[in-house]
């Protein structure tokens, strides 16, 4: 399977194949349809308590890594999760932040290549 992430303010494509929103808060100033989700895992998503204390603070990133990490081991969704993207040859990951290189979904990829 081929994971990939991408800012759901960007176009949609067909080279995105499945594409999952991986954010607990829905984004703002986007419509649902025109979003082309085809999954929403709000329950994947960082703790809110998790996600404020980062508040994209990049010096925070390590231990959100860490923490987030902690959380989607401890999570019962987690497992579904994989089996369901798993029949999937593309994924990609779909999130708001403006930092593509700091956020949640570069860890929940991270964590889905190391299973």
């Amino acid at each position: 399977m081929i994971l990939r992430l991408k800012r759901i303010y960007e176009a949609p494509s067909e080279d995105d194949g499945y594409r999952v929103l991986v954010d607990r808060l829905w984004p703002r100033g986007i419509k649902k349809d025109a979003a082309k989700v085809d999954m929403w895992t709000k329950d994947l998503a960082p703790s809110t308590e998790l996600r404020k204390w980062f508040g994209h603070d990049v010096e925070k990133w390590d231990e959100f890594h860490s923490r987030y990490s902690e959380e989607l081991a401890d999570n019962d969704a987690f497992g579904p999760f994989l089996t369901s993207i798993s029949k999937y040859p593309v994924v990609t990951l779909l999130f708001g932040a403006k930092d593509t290189e700091h956020n949640n979904a570069v860890v929940l990829r991270d964590v889905i290549k190391a299973q």
